[in-house]
């Protein structure tokens, strides 16, 4: 979808359209934008940046609430149109999700032209737009829905796959965040032309196991299929606050009212984990997670609030007000951990 949340506002208030955009974050400054609009985004505002840089970029930005019950009713109407054309869905998120047509319900006979279909389902019945890429696997298709925002289709055919990928610069490859993408850089790595001169043993030498994965993508080979029952991995919630946290009294609180979102979550999706994190950034927008894992699976209130005031109190807060706090559960299931030889926690991006 295309600036999915920020659309859906527009559609639903007039007042909006045409205005530079944010759906979260605040005018005081306070969180951050989740989505922006086309319009708030020609300033340079994007998702996950802070308030306060919007408003420097674009001064006449408008800050809306996020409403996602709206925002999961429209996302449960489009599923329900991907569903007349194939059965293999695998969303993303509520506004994304990939689509195997090779069992084709209607008997179109085209990818391209069930995308047309789609994206006009789409505008007609939810007066939204929506970006579609096709080609012959994942991650292509998954890069081409990008390529012609908003609105657009693209499609990328088996003989246009190879110069598609040399030209793609390194940042657009899976799993290449903004430090890789700064290390590949300073490697003189710019492209996926440049990646592929690497040899495998070369990539994995300097990227670890991610490497392999890298060696395949710069030749076209994904062989991921469509997965229309995902595995969820994690399951969390977080909070920005309006003014930054400086007691151990205010944060305990926070965290005993984010652990009943948790706690929900867990009973509507009948999950239980054994890996409790707790998600900490500072004022200065630096983070750190600090996790506990238990030999079985958990999923009431009490523990999950008490394991994250535990790892709280574990950690440094001395002249370190707190912006954010947030609580995840991993580790889902009825197996037992292996024990595991003691380490220092890891930093992870688990809510991102």
């Amino acid at each position: 979808m295309d600036a999915f949340y920020a659309s859906v506002e527009q559609r639903d208030f007039p007042e909006y359209r045409g205005k530079p955009l944010a759906v979260g974050g605040s005018p005081t400054g306070r969180g951050v934008v989740a989505t922006a609009s086309y319009e708030a985004r020609k300033f340079g505002v994007r998702s996950a940046m802070p308030s306060r840089k919007a408003m420097q970029l674009c001064p006449e930005i408008i800050f809306v609430s996020p409403r996602f019950d709206a925002y999961k009713s429209v996302s449960s109407h489009i599923r329900s149109i991907f569903q007349r054309y194939t059965d293999i869905i695998e969303p993303l998120s509520l506004d994304e999700a990939f689509l195997d047509v090779s069992h084709d319900k209607l008997g179109i006979g085209s990818a391209i032209e069930i995308a047309r279909q789609i994206k006009k389902a789409i505008r007609d019945e939810l007066q939204l737009t929506a970006s579609a890429g096709v080609s012959t696997n994942k991650f292509v298709a998954k890069i081409a829905s990008d390529l012609e925002k908003p609105d657009g289709l693209t499609f990328i055919g088996p003989s246009k796959i190879e110069s598609f990928v040399n030209n793609l610069p390194v940042e657009k490859f899976f799993g290449v965040g903004r430090v890789t993408a700064e290390k590949m850089k300073a490697m003189q790595l710019f492209t996926g032309a440049d990646l592929r001169k690497l040899t495998e043993e070369e990539l994995v030498r300097h990227f670890g196991k991610t490497g392999h994965f890298y060696y395949k993508i710069v030749r076209g080979i994904d062989e991921r299929e469509v997965q229309p029952h995902r595995e969820t991995k994690s399951l969390g919630a977080e909070d920005t606050f309006l003014y930054d946290l400086t007691t151990i009294d205010e944060m305990h609180k926070e965290l005993d009212t984010i652990a009943v979102v948790v706690h929900k979550r867990l009973l509507k999706n009948q999950l239980k984990g054994r890996t409790v994190t707790l998600k900490i950034k500072y004022s200065d927008f630096t983070q750190i997670t600090r996790n506990h894992s238990y030999m079985h699976p958990v999923d009431d209130l009490d523990t999950i609030a008490d394991t994250a005031k535990e790892l709280l109190n574990k950690v440094d807060l001395a002249n370190k007000p707190v912006r954010l706090l947030g609580i995840s559960l991993a580790n889902f299931g009825e197996n037992e951990p292996k024990p595991k030889k003691p380490r220092n926690p890891e930093q992870l991006e688990l809510f991102d």
